[in-house]
């Protein structure tokens, strides 16, 4: 799985095209729905991913609501052209917090 920890306070979660995408996504709801004590923030990393299906924009809005219920954060980054059209047709680019890398993301979920 591509699911790292950080620090004491953020996931970075490393996605790739299917089926690793459905896996991976599906190991961090399987976290998160089991363990109340789990409080990251998580890091999306889509560099990797050059498609998405509708599944993959459930389980990624379904790790939002999650987080979400507990304060915590999430953050998409690492978008390719193709992926920001998807979110843009969708209208997640509203429901998604958005930054362009994930130093950047690091930085800036860490305050």
């Amino acid at each position: 799985m591509t699911l790292n920890q950080w620090s004491d306070e953020i996931l970075i979660l490393e996605l790739y095209d299917e089926p690793d995408f459905s896996e991976d996504t599906d190991s961090l709801l399987s976290k998160l729905r089991s363990d109340e004590a789990v409080e990251f923030n998580v890091i999306i990393d889509l560099q990797q991913v050059t498609k998405l299906n509708s599944s993959n924009l459930g389980a990624l809005v379904e790790i939002k609501k999650l987080l979400q219920a507990r304060g915590k954060r999430m953050v998409v980054c690492n978008i390719s052209d193709a992926i920001w059209s998807t979110m843009l047709a969708t209208g997640l680019d509203q429901v998604f917090e958005f930054i362009e890398d994930t130093t950047t993301a690091l930085l800036l979920i860490g305050q």
